[in-house]
């Protein structure tokens, strides 16, 4: 197959384009030259910013479009004016749903629907809202046919983000480790690398419709995710200290110094993986996932994560609150 991946160096666009190359597909990748332009030599390298012009895509036709990194319906609106695909598939998010959804929710519960136009600046307030008039957009301009893929969080080698790897790397050095908030609050997570070969499968099927990309299914609480990794990657002697979430709060932390922490109910995150499983999605045990993160991603640090010495320090501040 012909298949055009928009975005498909970076992370998810990057997993999504090794499969389809895996699987012997002709593949053209439209990017703006600006994160790993050196992969993947054998594929037709596209360079356009799809916010400026796309007029590279003319007169061109693809079997399949893979678009990983659209995040406003102007987007999809001026892409669908150039394009000329058999299939669309779009990659959107559970963050779609209104709030607080149904725990174990499926495909067709009640969306984010906006109250009237959202502007189109992505935030956290925004992102749901304008996910849902990108989907809208999407079935509009690529019609039934359309290939709708809801993941939560993606993890995996190349996260950019580095969220989950995060704990990963800091399990894998053991000691006491603060872990934030809830240990019951729900979580669900999905390899990069499995969606991706999904994907191109679906793909492959010209299968359409909407689909949780989402593991494993509910229940699964972050306690039991932090849990995995230290019985992977945790020495000998780690231990999980749970640290209240108003304690947190009001020493200024929050989901970026502490990667994943849920500071609501967590709702979104016991999404029914039922439809996906059906139509073939099999992620990799989370346990495998972890070791071969750490192996991969063992150097890597983001500068918004607690430091060592932040972590310690508010251990002790814990600690000494719950003695006094």
């Amino acid at each position: 197959m012909r298949i055009l991946i928009i975005g498909g160096t970076r992370f998810v666009g990057r997993h999504i384009t090794e499969a389809a190359m895996a699987a012997g597909h002709e593949v053209s990748l439209l990017h703006r030259g600006q994160t790993g332009p050196e992969l993947f030599p054998e594929a037709e390298h596209l360079r356009a910013d799809r916010n400026e012009d796309l007029s590279i895509l003319r007169d061109r036709r693809w079997d399949a479009t893979i678009d990983a990194s659209a995040y406003l319906p102007s987007q999809i609106a001026s892409l669908a004016e150039v394009l000329s695909t058999d299939q669309y598939v779009f990659v959107s998010t559970t963050a779609v749903y209104a709030d607080p959804p149904a725990p174990g929710f499926t495909e067709d519960s009640p969306l984010a629907e906006p109250d009237g136009p959202v502007e189109e600046t992505v935030t956290a307030e925004t992102y749901g809202p304008l996910k849902v008039l990108c989907e809208r957009a999407a079935l509009d301009r690529f019609g039934p046919g359309t290939l709708v893929v809801r993941p939560t969080y993606v993890i995996g080698p190349h996260d950019y983000t580095g969220r989950f790897t995060y704990w990963v790397n800091r399990i894998a050095r053991g000691g006491e480790v603060l872990a934030p908030g809830d240990p019951s609050v729900p979580i669900q997570v999905i390899d990069g690398r499995d969606m991706g070969a999904w994907i191109v499968a679906m793909v492959e099927k010209t299968d359409s419709g909407t689909f949780h990309a989402v593991s494993p299914p509910p229940p699964f609480s972050f306690g039991d995710m932090l849990e995995t990794i230290v019985a992977e990657v945790g020495p000998p002697g780690t231990t999980l200290t749970w640290v209240g979430q108003e304690f947190l709060r009001a020493e200024g932390e929050d989901g970026r110094s502490l990667p994943l922490w849920q500071q609501g109910g967590g709702a979104a995150n016991t999404a029914d993986p039922a439809a996906a499983t059906a139509a073939g999605l099999a992620p990799r045990p989370l346990r495998r996932s972890v070791r071969e993160i750490r192996e991969s991603e063992a150097s890597f640090t983001t500068a918004t994560t607690i430091s060592p010495d932040r972590e310690a320090e508010l251990l002790a501040r814990w600690h000494s609150r719950q003695q006094g």
